[in-house]
């Protein structure tokens, strides 16, 4: 394939230019959804094929700056090509490279750029991109990616956290590090109603998709996915492609898998005691009877209550914190270098 293929002369208008054509991103608190929602979308077809989160907002352009300087985009690519990241996208690294160094200015021309050549090697139309902290970072890519369509997939925090304690996810205070499940609940209220606060602004270019519902009822969640991105997704054909999770669930819970009972909705109904039960619902309550999600109405004290309030008020701030060091700061260079993982 020629550098004129991969890299065709600019145009007036992307690739995506018409909703029907627009790129999608599915966004999400880690261990909500998201990557079946994505995979769900690879296997209707018309999408390119990339088996990997691009990481390009949450850590790509924080790392390495302002991209509009020829010798950071060098170094971005130095250090992308010896990652996944780019060996999954297929292309040749010449050709990209000199894509890039010739029309990358920030982050989204960088995910645009590689993606466009992606479904053009690919023949599709379209692209998605599934990485789930660019919740975060909504308005980078609108800012960036104009007719970005973003799907925001929700999950009861409950289960969530369960998965998030399983992987060992969520770095509480070595103070809290008996209270992971409880910091792992903090971390999805907080980056829920984050995306939240910032998705509603979006308007029409936003969708908040249940993860119950898409596994309850996936041919009624496909029929309003595909509207709202203009594209027949025909769940017959998602269920015979089977790309990734769409086969074999992406579970923290393997023993649900070897002995047939995989039940991902309300896990945490089984698995969670009546103290942490009632402890969650002290602690992000509040958002999970917003997003539609029943409470248990157990009762805590009230000088159990205000501890865990301080113990909100401690984690919003500190994740808070952190998100703006490391995406306004130079010091974010530093924390972005201890997070980035290629693996």
């Amino acid at each position: 394939m020629s550098k004129a293929q991969v890299c065709p002369a600019v145009r007036s208008e992307p690739l995506g230019h018409s909703r029907s054509k627009a790129p999608v991103f599915v966004v999400g608190c880690p261990r909500s959804g998201t990557t079946l929602a994505y995979h769900m979308l690879l296997s209707a077809g018309n999408f390119a094929i990339y088996r990997a989160e691009s990481q390009v907002f949450n850590l790509l352009e924080p790392r390495f700056g302002d991209l509009s300087i020829a010798s950071r985009k060098r170094a971005l690519l130095a250090a992308w090509y010896t990652s996944p990241l780019f060996t999954k996208t297929g292309l040749n690294a010449d050709e990209i490279e000199a894509c890039v160094m010739s029309r990358c200015r920030n982050g989204g021309d960088f995910l645009r750029l590689v993606m466009e050549a992606m479904a053009r090697q690919q023949g599709a139309e379209r692209w998605a991109d599934c990485t789930p902290e660019h919740l975060l970072y909504l308005e980078r890519i609108k800012e960036t990616i104009p007719e970005a369509l973003i799907v925001h997939v929700l999950r009861d925090g409950r289960d969530v956290s369960l998965s998030l304690e399983k992987q060992g996810w969520i770095r509480p205070f070595r103070w809290h590090r008996e209270h992971v499940l409880e910091v792992s609940a903090l971390y999805w209220n907080w980056i829920v109603r984050r995306g939240r606060a910032v998705g509603h602004r979006l308007g029409q270019d936003y969708l908040e998709l249940q993860y119950e519902k898409l596994v309850e009822d996936p041919r009624g969640s496909m029929v309003s996915l595909g509207d709202f991105i203009e594209q027949k997704l025909d769940y017959d054909q998602i269920q015979k492609t089977g790309i990734g999770t769409v086969q074999r669930p992406n579970t923290s819970f393997s023993l649900d898998l070897q002995s047939g009972a995989f039940q991902p909705v309300a896990r945490w109904k089984h698995r969670l005691s009546a103290d942490q039960q009632a402890t969650l619902d002290a602690l992000v309550g509040d958002t999970l009877e917003e997003l539609g999600y029943a409470k248990r109405e157990m009762q805590s004290t009230s000088r159990h209550r205000a501890s865990l309030q301080r113990m909100r008020s401690l984690y919003n701030a500190y994740f808070s914190t952190k998100l703006f060091l490391k995406s306004r700061t130079s010091l974010g260079r530093v924390l972005v270098s201890r997070d980035l993982s290629w693996t």
